[in-house]
């Protein structure tokens, strides 16, 4: 495989800013965010739009990448890669409900910058 490109940096997207999210996953690709994972609601998800009105945004603890987003019957969502296994959640992802910042999605969110100068 040839080499296309590496990590020269990063860029941290504006706090609580979910159009910004929105906008970084749809030009550059997917982001890591860190969330609040604590709620045994969250430990248990299994399917469909994730939105429990106690995960606040005031506990970040654990990190998860971005990978798409969508509507379904109305609801907006972010589609969330987890590490905990595909044994988890939708195959090993969860759909968190959008533009609410749920459990705390938009707290804190961080792209690698990607650069072939040096290849």
């Amino acid at each position: 495989m040839a080499l296309v490109g590496y990590c020269s940096g990063f860029r941290i997207l504006p706090r609580y800013n979910e159009a910004a999210l929105q906008y970084a996953l749809a030009n550059i690709g997917p982001v890591s965010v860190g969330v609040n994972a604590k709620l045994a609601s969250f430990h248990r998800y299994r399917s469909g739009i994730y939105s429990d009105p106690k995960c606040s945004s005031g506990l970040i603890n654990h990190a998860v990448l971005v990978v798409g987003y969508g509507s379904e019957n109305g609801q907006d969502y972010w589609l969330v890669k987890n590490s905990w296994g595909t044994a988890w959640g939708e195959n090993g992802f969860i759909r968190m409900a959008r533009n609410k910042n749920m459990c705390g999605i938009s707290s804190f969110s961080i792209y690698p910058t990607i650069s072939s100068d040096r290849i």
